[in-house]
């Protein structure tokens, strides 16, 4: 499911911040996190939430701060002055002429971020505050795609019904071809004088290829299972997608049974073929779905 939500809010007097989510598509849940540095603990924190209110979709989780004006470069005093004296000590110490780089320095993690200026524990209880308010506002978004998604999937489901009832006008025929054919394979084994048992075998394989009715009453009882399905809340994209691989069982089972058959059988085969591309479809928009 896509959507995209941002929530602004204040860490402290000095320290504003933006947290943004946005969804894609995807089969499991891939969270790909954007946050500023020394921010591992909230991370996690971010990362077991989402875990427990999130189910499918590719993530991106990102955190942006903003300081209040004057205060946008912080020096971290105590980093610096450190690395200064060991830089001049060492200097010393192996008689070596030169300065501090202060890009070098600069570019050192921690330089730029004063510890007086962003508390973690501020900005983690704010940011953490902010998560519900902005999964409400993603959710939103993926749940108007959904209900678009249900539309298409109700009608999809509808085109199998429609196929399966075409199938069960022409079942008779179907019926008859067999009936023929089995009929002229028994006056042919009874003229070859082939042993009973023989025969039997071949009249049993027959009569199991014969029917399609229970494929027909399988297909339609997964039917109406996945259109009530898209009515419950909750996470139903798994059973709807091993739904549709028993509709698609159904539907090779079936055309296999009437495979080389000719006259109105081959309305059941089309009919067939049908069904597997709206089964096929319907399996595309049921991976988004929760």
């Amino acid at each position: 499911m896509t959507g995209y939500a941002q929530v602004r809010g204040q860490a402290n007097a000095r320290l504003a911040f933006a947290l943004s989510l946005k969804s894609v598509n995807h089969r499991f849940l891939d969270l790909h996190f954007r946050l500023p540095s020394d921010t591992d603990a909230l991370e996690m924190k971010l990362r077991r939430l989402l875990k427990e209110k999130l189910v499918r979709g590719h993530i991106e989780i990102t955190l942006t701060l903003d300081y209040a004006s004057g205060n946008g470069i912080a020096l971290n005093r105590q980093l610096i002055t450190g690395y200064v004296q060991a830089f001049r000590s060492a200097a010393e110490e192996f008689g070596i002429s030169g300065d501090p780089d202060l890009n070098v320095v600069l570019r050192m993690p921690g330089a730029m971020d004063s510890s007086n200026e962003r508390s973690s524990d501020e900005l983690e209880g704010a940011v953490m505050s902010s998560v519900e308010e902005v999964l409400a506002r993603l959710n939103q978004m993926r749940e108007e795609e959904g209900r678009g998604i249900e539309r298409e999937l109700r009608e999809r489901m509808k085109h199998l019904r429609e196929a399966a009832a075409g199938i069960e006008l022409h079942r008779s025929a179907v019926l008859r071809t067999y009936a023929d054919r089995l009929q002229s394979r028994m006056r042919e084994m009874f003229n070859a004088q082939v042993e009973k048992d023989r025969i039997l075998q071949e009249a049993a394989v027959l009569v199991d290829r014969s029917d399609i009715q229970e494929e027909l009453v399988r297909l339609n009882t997964h039917v109406e299972h996945f259109v009530a399905l898209l009515g419950q809340s909750g996470e139903v994209g798994k059973k709807m997608d091993f739904l549709l691989q028993e509709m698609n069982r159904e539907a090779n089972t079936l055309l296999s049974k009437t495979s080389g058959l000719a006259g109105e059988a081959l309305k059941i085969t089309e009919a067939g073929l049908l069904m597997k591309s709206e089964i096929e479809k319907s399996r595309e928009q049921v991976q988004n779905l929760e």
